[in-house]
């Protein structure tokens, strides 16, 4: 089957996250800075390595999507060129252009700012497909993780058949987000191809009925805390919870250390959770994200590859009440650290704390394929 493919790479796309700045919108220089390392590109490389070839690819230049095509061993039809920095104007720009010489699909690598940009630039004029890379993706247009998204596009390349509808396209105030504030609200819809199995869905708030499950499980983690154990506390509201019972200050959206119920660091950077991790017995305490079930990956990419493989998954304590999990549907809980080789190690069944001294297993996985 003859499939016309194009590609877009947000370069900046995610590259606070790691730093504890909650997003690149504006503070792309800042965060590299801090030490960050673009990752949109790679991640971009893992979803084409895969597929059969070699095949052209048509893309725009340089860290744009060029780089990323040949890095996976494939050819680039190169339209354009970005400037010396790239801007949403330069996405826009691009969308453009390659539905102009006529792709089939349009797979990007970004986050939610990204999607927003095609909505405004393409609308659904075609279908496009999202390799998940930004801080925060509540849209419903992204693959689980990279090798989810090869896996799609090899099954169109196949010839197979996939469904397509429309998604919405969600997008939060980043400079509030930073804050401890969500202000999401639904900017438009995109054309997307695919199946539950590969595409995340868009992210469920709680339910009102929630909030005494919520306040049990923060109560049976004050209650097990052990002495001389540093705690990492993760991003969400029933972390939240659990920082309000021991009456310590949270960063909603953060990551913070607590030991023998003190606070000693606030909206930690990778590097620094990766060194509480190393100087002595840690845990990391995180949520699940209602709806779409992502553990690790999104929002909380302060855990890093180094730092989980450090923690191991049996000092991670995953919260989640039974109803948040019932909004899967049966689908597992998901990790996307960025690392496709320890993404894969972690898949299996994990235990998560869904009340007081209620555990019970839940499927994790990895990609596509371990998915019914």
């Amino acid at each position: 089957m003859t499939l016309s493919l194009g590609l877009i790479v947000n370069p900046m796309a995610g590259v606070g996250g790691s730093v504890a700045l909650k997003g690149s919108d504006g503070v792309a220089e800042e965060a590299l800075r801090r030490g960050a390392v673009a990752q949109a590109g790679a991640r971009a490389s893992r979803a084409l390595a895969g597929l059969p070839g070699p095949l052209t690819i048509a893309t725009w230049g340089g860290d744009m999507g060029e780089n990323s095509v040949r890095a996976a061993g494939h050819e680039p039809r190169v339209l354009g060129s970005p400037g010396a920095r790239t801007s949403d104007a330069d996405t826009c720009q691009a969308a453009r252009a390659l539905v102009a010489a006529g792709v089939d699909l349009l797979v990007f690598a970004g986050g939610d700012g990204t999607a927003r940009d095609l909505v405004d630039s393409i609308g659904t004029e075609v279908p496009v497909l999202g390799i998940p890379a930004g801080c925060k993706m509540h849209s419903a247009v992204y693959a689980i993780n990279p090798e989810a998204a090869g896996s799609l596009l090899a099954a169109l390349l196949r010839g197979d058949y996939v469904a397509v509808g429309e998604a919405d396209v969600r997008d939060i105030d980043e400079q509030a987000f930073r804050e401890g504030v969500v202000r999401a609200r639904h900017y438009g819809v995109l054309r997307v191809p695919g199946e539950a199995r590969f595409v995340q869905q868009v992210k469920c708030g709680g339910r009102e009925v929630e909030d005494l499950v919520n306040t049990e499980i923060a109560a049976w983690v004050v209650d097990t805390m052990e002495e001389g154990v540093s705690y990492l506390m993760g991003s969400g509201s029933t972390v939240a919870l659990v920082m309000a019972q021991l009456g310590l200050d949270n960063t909603l959206l953060g990551v913070d250390w607590v030991r023998d119920g003190e606070l000693l660091g606030r909206d930690l950077m990778a590097s620094e959770v990766e060194r509480v991790i190393s100087d002595g017995p840690a845990r990391a305490v995180v949520s699940v994200i209602g709806g779409q079930g992502h553990v690790f990956g999104r929002g909380n990419q302060q855990f890093s590859a180094t730092a989980i493989r450090a923690l191991g998954l049996s000092n991670v304590m995953i919260l989640a009440s039974r109803t948040k999990l019932a909004t899967l549907d049966g689908r597992p809980l998901l990790v996307d650290i960025g690392d496709a080789d320890l993404d894969r190690s972690l898949a299996g069944l994990v235990q998560v704390t869904s009340g007081y001294d209620d555990q019970l297993l839940y499927r994790l996985a990895a990609d596509a394929g371990d998915q019914p």
